[in-house]
Parts: structure tokens; sequence; C-alpha cells
């Protein structure tokens, strides 16, 4: 057992997220999403909301502040303007770990699922909701 740390960031979970590196993207998908299929590394956390699991992430991993959209969700299929509450909810726990808003962009399904299979990880969850993908790029500590 670890002080401080969310017991959702299983070992192999943490071995992951420190191993990449600047700029590298980690996908923290829903229970419909072809996981297996489209990631190059897998961690799975069944039973958990990929609500839960991006705030246990951010609460370790730095984000990029380089990029203009250093996270992205899928878009609704027929109506690439709707922001589903999941993704609104997205927003609020990216802003209240960075202390500001972020830019959160949207990518089309099937470029999402290309983007997908370019991240260094993918975790899957069992989050219902639809849409609750979203794919966040690891960013640097600034050294005091």
């Amino acid at each position: 057992m670890l002080k401080n740390l969310s017991p959702l960031l299983s070992a192999d979970l943490l071995y992951h997220l420190c191993a990449m590196g600047h700029g590298d993207e980690v996908a923290i998908v829903d229970a419909n999403f072809p996981a297996h299929s489209n990631a190059q590394r897998h961690v799975a956390l069944p039973g958990n909301q990929a609500t839960e699991v991006l705030d246990a992430v951010m609460s370790v991993l730095p984000l990029d502040s380089f990029v203009e959209q250093p996270a992205n969700h899928m878009q609704v299929v027929g109506d690439p303007n709707a922001v589903p509450e999941i993704c609104q909810e997205f927003s609020g726990i990216l802003n209240s770990h960075q202390g500001e808003n972020v830019n959160m962009g949207s990518i089309e399904r099937f470029d999402f699922y290309d983007r997908v299979k370019q991240c260094y990880l993918v975790i899957s969850t069992s989050e219902a909701r639809l849409y609750g993908n979203i794919i966040i790029t690891k960013g640097i500590i600034v050294p005091d």
C-alpha cells in the first residue's frame, strides 16, 4: 500500500504512467470501446467509471502545456458539436487538476480509433455511458 495514491492506480498502471514520456498519450475508454484490438499496451480497470479513472490518473500525470489540445474526446456520431454529459465531467476533472480551463478537443469516431492505436497506453473501464472515451497527452514536471 502507498499513501496518498488512489487505489485505482495499480502497480501496473503506475509503471506505465511513469514510463510514458513528454508528448505520449494515454486513452481512457468505456466498456463499448474495442480496447484490446486498438491498444499497444493495455491496462483493464473493470468495475470503474471512466471519470473515476481520469481523476486518479490526473492525480499523478502532468498534462502537456505545449500543445493546443492536451485532451480530446470522441465526437458524437451525426452531431459533432454535441458535448455529452460525461465529456463535460471530463472537462471539470481536467480543470480541477490543472487549476485552469483545459482546451479539450473532439475527434471523429474513426479518427479517434486511429489515434488510440498510436497511444502509449489504453486503460479500459466499465463505463456504461456512451462516448466515455478520452485521450490525454502527458506533459512535464518543471523543476523548482
